[in-house]
């Protein structure tokens, strides 16, 4: 039945790819989401992208959206440390990923699209981009894809692995493809015990598994006070306070705007949301409206002074180094039943984290935190309230979790070089280099 599955998933896979390629011409005319980067999910990149050259290794890197990519980066500014003559190409499967990886990675990375999961695509790229190494980041376990490879022989890599247990439950239904498909990772290197256990679970081998933390922990703080007056600079901020909640889901808004509205009674406050995903940002800007909130866009403060006392963050790929701006930090997803956020990104900046019941996809991290007194978990939005005004008014209580969470955070720090160490291992040998990738800008 599993495999009766997997055909028809290939089979409609090409239908589509030929409707894509007919309709085309239409798409490109109309531009915007619908035009963007659609060669490359085609699996049409530019020839130079694959170019060989002698004695360079291609190392193809795969993230999913802005999370996957901020890992991504990581290794991939750890792995050019070393002076190697690596051709490295980083695919994303959103917009936003791929243009932060663009953002935020030098011209000889080459930040492409990736191909669809179709046969016709991944086949197409694969011949262009003739990849010596493959590495997923996180969970991006495409059928086709990961088929594909294995029939060209090429090493496949799992690297920050993480499986939440509702994924866990999902992939168990189809349990013996998942096994199969993941047969041919060489490695996986996951973020917890918890995560390896899940993917043995699957029928990886034991001896495959290896816990290496979260590469998200590695983040480069090169100059955390410069960061923090930046961003405060950027938020128009003095004295005020200033309450960030990260990663927000719907229904989240509407139950931390009391805990702002107490806060503000208190004492001189700014309150910076900053939704999940994008395409919520007219929904968040209608529920202000009724609440007859007025708010500035975190992209409009680039160029103008801030006029209200709420800023919607518009913007992808900010948010990790905005949270240094930060006095009192909410992790979204939490008051909601959406599993939360990664926590330790706002941690790194010593400062303490808050966050609702709903932790299942962050538990590790959220008792970490908690543990060490860097971490608060609440029940609902009125505990939140009550611990944060109680921070606000116990300076030394505040001070003392802010340096319990920096702690945390550096403790779990070095899951860069135990993940830069594993590609190599298993980084084919070639001879000596000739040529420069600086084509690829």
């Amino acid at each position: 039945m599993e495999r009766l599955l997997h055909l028809l998933y290939r089979v409609l896979g090409i239908g589509l790819y030929l409707i894509l390629l007919l309709f085309s011409p239409l798409l490109h005319a109309l531009g915007g989401r619908y035009g963007y980067g659609l060669d490359q999910r085609l699996g049409r990149y530019p020839t130079r992208s694959g170019r060989k050259l002698s004695g360079w290794r291609t190392l193809w890197v795969h993230a999913s959206s802005v999370g996957e990519a901020q890992a991504a980066i990581i290794l991939i500014t750890e792995l050019l440390k070393t002076g190697e003559d690596l051709h490295i190409i980083l695919t994303a499967t959103t917009e936003q990923g791929n243009k932060m990886a663009h953002n935020r990675l030098p011209k000889t990375v080459a930040c492409l699209l990736a191909p669809l999961d179709v046969p016709p695509a991944v086949r197409r790229a694969l011949q262009t981009l003739q990849p010596d190494l493959y590495i997923c980041i996180e969970t991006e376990l495409w059928p086709v894809m990961l088929t594909e490879i294995g029939k060209r022989g090429i090493p496949l890599l799992l690297l920050n692995g993480r499986l939440s247990e509702r994924s866990y439950g999902r992939y168990r239904l189809a349990r013996s493809f998942m096994r199969s498909l993941l047969a041919g990772f060489q490695a996986v290197a996951v973020i917890s015990e918890a995560d390896g256990q899940r993917f043995v679970g699957l029928g990886v081998p034991p001896s495959r598994v290896q816990v290496s933390g979260n590469l998200k922990y590695d983040m480069p703080v090169a100059n955390p006070k410069q960061i923090r007056t930046s961003g405060r600079h950027r938020l128009r901020v003095t004295e005020q306070a200033v309450f960030i909640c990260g990663s927000t889901h719907e229904g989240e808004e509407q139950l931390l705007l009391p805990v702002f509205r107490r806060l503000r009674a208190s004492f001189p406050v700014i309150w910076v949301v900053a939704p999940r995903h994008l395409e919520r940002l007219s929904a968040v800007e209608a529920f202000m409206g009724r609440a007859g909130l007025a708010f500035d866009r975190y992209s409009e403060l680039a160029s103008r002074d801030r006029l209200a006392e709420v800023v919607l963050v518009d913007t992808m790929g900010d948010l990790a180094d905005l949270y240094a701006s930060g006095d009192y930090i909410f992790c979204g997803g939490s008051l909601v039943e959406r599993g939360g956020h990664n926590v330790m990104e706002a941690a790194r900046w010593g400062r303490p984290v808050y966050f609702g019941p709903s932790m299942k996809d962050f538990r590790d991290a959220a008792e970490l935190l908690t543990a060490i007194g860097g971490g608060f978990q609440v029940a609902d939005a009125g505990e939140l309230t009550t611990l944060l005004l109680q921070h606000h008014s116990h300076t030394a209580l505040y001070q003392a979790a802010c340096g319990h969470a920096a702690i945390a955070a550096a403790q779990q720090r070095g899951a860069v070089e135990r993940q830069a160490g594993i590609v190599w291992q298993f980084m084919p040998s070639v001879g000596k280099a000739t040529g420069d990738p600086a084509f690829l800008s």
